[in-house]
Order: structure tokens, then C-alpha cells, then sequence
């Protein structure tokens, strides 16, 4: 028995000082990043939820003082920023279906052995990624195909990314075993049927995260959407949000009732936050869902394919 204690007590190293030292150092180097990160949010959160009173006068620090839904209520009033919401949702839906259709109908023929030419066009769409037409091509381009001021320019523009493409075609090879694919084309599988029945489903977390990535970039959209849209009814939210937070250009007569409960400038900054709180919520709400996914995604794109 003692023989087993002293090959324990042989095996438990302590770390020296040096060690500590440097545990210690890390321990508060994240904790104060973690504050950094954590505190902005929660005050913007906390600011949101109180009175406008409490806000231009600075009490506000941590929690919510005198909680109210005045600037929420003021948002929903707005008929700019309402559309501005439903705006970015349709991009952010019907643009990132577009493309993960896209991505998926590009990268599987790229990832298969059999396709003649495979290496040709990977050069063409890594190209891409490097060399860029410029924007006033991009607008003639726009122009030209009839799609300036309307909700297409934002979606078919961007239909492919490269990245994905190549991180898309790179899980294909490394996941999707050869001898599945063989197993199907003898029992009469076509190659639209196999990628719709077996490549899809066993693809998910890649899917997952193309799909994040590209929500993100319809979600944020703001530069193609000044240079491209003219009418406001198309404006995205992120356009709203430079007219307010950027150019503090609030018109309070659009709000209604809500002028007679608050004051006009204290009302303008809680608007501030709550639009901020609006603008992040559905990213908050799809990230959880995908962050397991995110790990293997980035290693995946450091893979040669």
C-alpha cells in the first residue's frame, strides 16, 4: 500500500513557480477580455430596457434602471425600421438558400474524381478571390441585366462565395467515401438522386456552416445596398441603422403617440440601443445552434483538396 501512495505522490508534480506565474497572467488576461467583450453588451441590453430619463443622464450601468418597453414600442411604430427588418430577413432567407443551392450544385461536381476539367475551374473561382472587376463594372453589370433598385441586386450578385465553394468541395472528398458512391451507381443511383439522398444528409455541419457564414453577410449588408437601392421600401435594416446611429437623423413625427411619453431627446438615444439590441437578436438566436460546427468548418478550409 505504501508502494502505490509513493508512486502517486512521484506522479503528482507541482507546477513551479513560473508556471503559476503564467496560469495567473492568463487567468486575468481572459477574465478582463471577458469583461471587455461581455460589459458593452450587457450595457447596451440594460440601456434598451430603461427609461429614457435614466439613459441621458448616465445612471445606467449595469441592470436596467426604471425598465420600460418605450424605445421596443417606439421601433415598431417605425414604418422604416419595420421594413428595414422584414427587408434583411428576405435577403437573409431567400439569399443564403440561394447560396447553399449554389454552393452544394458547385462544390459536389468539383469534389468527384470522374469530373474532366475539375482542376480548370477551381483556378477559375480560386481566381476570383484574388482579382475583382471593380465596382463601377459591377454597377454597368447590374444596370445592364435590369436588376438596379430591386431586391435582386443583393441576392443574385453574391449567389456564389469562393471560400465556401472550396471548404464545401474539400468535406465532400475527405467525408464522402468512394466506395458509397460506387455502391450506389451499381444499384442504378444517378448522380443527382445520390447527391440528394446520401452526399446532403451526410454533409450537415458543413451545410451549417456555409449557411451561417453566408446569413451573416446578407444579415450585415450595407455597402451593396447603398450603392444599388434607391427606394427606401428596400432599404435593409443596416441602411436604417447608418441613417440613425451614424447620422443620428431620427424623424420623431414617425413614432406617434410615443412623443407624448418621453422626451424627445431622451427618446432619440433609447432608440439607439433598442435598435442595436433588434439589429443583433437573429444572430443571436441561429448561432447557438451551429457553434459546435464552427471548429470543424475552419479546419476543414485548411485542408488542401
Amino acid at each position: 500500500m505504501n508502494n502505490v501512495n509513493n508512486a502517486n505522490n512521484e506522479w503528482n508534480v507541482r507546477d513551479s513557480a513560473s508556471d503559476r506565474l503564467f496560469n495567473g497572467i492568463n487567468t486575468v488576461g481572459l477574465a478582463l477580455l471577458f469583461v471587455a467583450i461581455v460589459y458593452p453588451l450587457l450595457y447596451i441590453v440594460s440601456s434598451s430596457f430603461s427609461s429614457s430619463d435614466a439613459v441621458i443622464s448616465g445612471k445606467v450601468w449595469l441592470w436596467p434602471v426604471d425598465p420600460t418597453l418605450d424605445g421596443y414600442k417606439a421601433i415598431f411604430r417605425n414604418s422604416l425600421i419595420v421594413s428595414g427588418f422584414a427587408n434583411s430577413l428576405f435577403y437573409m432567407v431567400v439569399g443564403t438558400a440561394v447560396n447553399v443551392v449554389m454552393t452544394v450544385l458547385a462544390a459536389y461536381p468539383l469534389s468527384r474524381k470522374d469530373f474532366a476539367g475539375r482542376h480548370a475551374y477551381m483556378l477559375l473561382i480560386v481566381f476570383t478571390m484574388m482579382f475583382d472587376g471593380g465596382l463601377i463594372p459591377r454597377y454597368m453589370l447590374i444596370k445592364d441585366l435590369g436588376m438596379l433598385d430591386t431586391r435582386w441586386a443583393l441576392i443574385v450578385p453574391a449567389a456564389l462565395g469562393a471560400f465556401q465553394v472550396i471548404i464545401t468541395r474539400t468535406y465532400f472528398k475527405i467525408s464522402l467515401p468512394e466506395e458509397l458512391l460506387e455502391s450506389a451507381q451499381m444499384d442504378g443511383c444517378s448522380d443527382f438522386r445520390y447527391l440528394w439522398r446520401f452526399a446532403i444528409p451526410l454533409s450537415a455541419p458543413i451545410i451549417a456552416v456555409i449557411s451561417l457564414f453566408y446569413a451573416v453577410g446578407h444579415w450585415n449588408q450595407f455597402f451593396s445596398a447603398l450603392i444599388y437601392l434607391k427606394s427606401s421600401n428596400l432599404y435593409p435594416l443596416q441602411i436604417v441603422l447608418n441613417t440613425i446611429l451614424v447620422r443620428n437623423n431620427v424623424d420623431m413625427t414617425m413614432f406617434g403617440d410615443i412623443t407624448e411619453t418621453a422626451k424627445m431627446e431622451g427618446l432619440r438615444e433609447l432608440l439607439k440601443y433598442s435598435l442595436i439590441v433588434i439589429s443583433v437578436a437573429p444572430m443571436l438566436v441561429i448561432y447557438p445552434f451551429v457553434q459546435k460546427h464552427f471548429v470543424k468548418g475552419v479546419m476543414i478550409g485548411s485542408l488542401k483538396g
